[in-house]
């Protein structure tokens, strides 16, 4: 006895081809919104360290530290940072400055951007800054 073939076996192959295709197109948008949410969340870290070690360098100011004590301090709460990407800035110097006087603690980070295709699309690196004022007591 033969085999009849199924009514309706042709569809579902092109369903099942349709679908791969569908597929294929999507999948490099969802994976550039998954490494770009990857992406967002590393430099996002890389920003709340920023905002945290100015926070510091500024509690650390206005009690009286020098200049060099609160560069310290900013690069110990730097954490995980590259250093060498930070440009700190201390105003008024710890000559000029007296009781009552505002502190401001100015960081600049240069974020280098990690994934490649997020890197071509922004540029390469984004500067991230922090900056926080306290009273000197």
């Amino acid at each position: 006895m033969k085999s009849k073939a199924k009514r309706g076996d042709g569809d579902e192959k092109k369903k099942k081809g349709q679908a791969l295709i569908e597929f294929t197109i999507i999948l490099p948008i969802l994976l550039l919104i998954i490494m770009g949410i990857a992406e967002f969340g590393i430099m996002l870290n890389s920003y709340l360290t920023i905002q945290n070690a100015s926070r510091e360098g500024a509690r650390q100011g206005i009690m009286g530290a020098n200049d060099y004590e609160i560069y310290n301090v900013v690069l110990d709460s730097l954490e995980n940072l590259d250093e060498t990407k930070v440009n700190l800035t201390i105003t008024p110097s710890d000559t000029n400055r007296k009781s009552g006087d505002e502190l401001k603690i100015k960081i600049e980070y240069q974020y280098d951007l990690i994934i490649p295709i997020i890197k071509n699309i922004l540029g390469g690196s984004v500067i991230l800054k922090g900056e926080t004022s306290m009273r000197v007591e």
